[in-house]
C-alpha cells in the first residue's frame, strides 16, 4: 500500500536521524577534554613513605621513554634493581636468574617512616646471592641532614664488611610532596646534605652514595663541587647514556637507566666489573 510504505520511509528517516545525532554527540564527547574514555589519570598527592628512588624524576623530567632494555655499552658493567615497599615481596630468584647481581632497598624516609617489606627485600636479595645495600629517601624540609642519617643507620642503613653489603645511599632529588628544592636555598642544601653524610661517615665508617640528576642538582645546590672527591655517584637517567654529570663527579658509578625493566621495574648498571663492586662492598 503506497501510504504504509510513505510512513515507514519517513520512520526509518527519523530513526536514522537520530542514531546520527547520537553519534555525533558520542564523537564530540570522545574527543573533548577530560572524556570518559580517556585512561583517569591518579592527580592525588603522595603520601608520607611512598616517595621512591627516581618518582620525582618521573615526575619532572618527564616518563621513562625506554623499554628496559638495557643499553648497549662497551664497558664492564654489573646488572642491579633498586626496590621499595611498592614492589612488596620481590621475586629475588627469578631476578638473579635473569642476570641481577645487586640490590638496593628503600630503609627509610625522613625520620618517621621504615619501608614494612625492608626484611624481605633486603635479606631476601643477599640469600638469592646479590650483594646489596639500603637507600634513604631525603626530606630535607623535615629535619636536620644528622637527624636523618642517625634514623637511616639505625633502620637499617648501617654496614658490616662481610663482602655482601653495600655503604648507604642518600636518595636526593625532587621533592615529590611540594617544592621542588623543598624550600631550601642552594646553600642550606649544600650544608644539610653535608651534614647528612658527615653523620653517615662517623656512624658507619663509609662514605654514603648520592642518588640524584644532574638537573636537580643543579637547581638546588648551585652545581655545587664538594662531593665528588668523597661520595660515589649514583647518576638517574632515563636514556642509552648517563649524558652530563652534575659538577665535581668525573665518573658515575651507578646509573638508573630505567623505571620500566622487568619483575620489579627500576634497573640499574654498576660502572665496573664484578671484582669493582665488591670492592666498593668492602670498603
Amino acid at each position: 500500500m503506497p501510504g504504509l510504505g510513505s510512513r515507514t520511509v519517513r520512520r526509518r528517516r527519523g530513526l536514522l536521524s537520530v542514531a546520527g545525532l547520537f553519534l555525533s554527540a558520542l564523537v564530540l564527547l570522545v574527543s573533548a577534554p577530560g572524556a570518559a574514555s580517556a585512561a583517569p589519570r591518579d592527580t592525588s598527592p603522595l603520601k608520607p613513605g611512598e616517595a621512591s628512588m627516581g618518582v620525582g624524576v618521573r615526575m619532572h623530567e618527564g616518563g621513562d621513554p625506554t623499554d628496559g632494555t638495557p643499553p648497549a655499552t662497551l664497558d664492564a658493567t654489573v646488572h642491579g634493581v633498586d626496590v621499595s615497599g611498592h614492589q612488596g615481596n620481590v621475586a629475588w630468584s627469578t631476578l638473579w636468574n635473569s642476570g641481577v647481581r645487586w640490590a638496593y632497598v628503600k630503609a627509610t624516609e625522613g625520620t618517621s617512616y621504615q619501608n614494612e617489606y625492608f626484611t624481605q627485600q633486603y635479606n631476601g636479595s643477599y640469600n638469592a646471592g646479590m650483594i646489596r645495600g639500603a637507600y634513604h629517601f631525603a626530606l630535607p624540609n623535615n629535619s636536620s641532614g644528622a637527624a636523618q642519617a642517625n634514623y637511616f643507620a639505625d633502620h637499617g642503613g648501617g654496614w658490616s664488611k662481610d663482602g655482601k653489603t653495600l655503604p648507604g645511599v642518600l636518595d636526593i632529588e625532587y621533592n615529590p610532596y611540594g617544592a621542588t628544592c623543598f624550600g631550601l636555598s642552594q646553600s642550606a642544601m649544600v650544608n644539610w646534605i653535608k651534614d647528612f653524610t658527615n653523620t653517615y661517615k662517623s656512624r658507619t665508617g663509609r662514605d654514603a652514595v648520592i642518588y640524584t640528576t644532574t638537573d636537580w642538582w643543579t637547581q638546588c645546590t648551585g652545581n655545587n663541587g664538594g662531593f665528588g672527591n668523597t661520595n660515589p655517584l649514583w647518576i638517574a637517567r632515563y636514556a642509552d647514556a648517563p649524558g652530563a654529570l652534575p659538577n665535581g663527579w668525573g665518573f658515575h658509578t651507578f646509573w638508573q637507566y630505567t623505571s620500566t625493566g622487568p619483575t620489579v621495574g627500576d634497573h640499574d648498571l654498576f660502572n665496573g666489573a664484578m671484582d669493582r663492586l665488591q670492592a666498593l662492598a668492602n670498603g
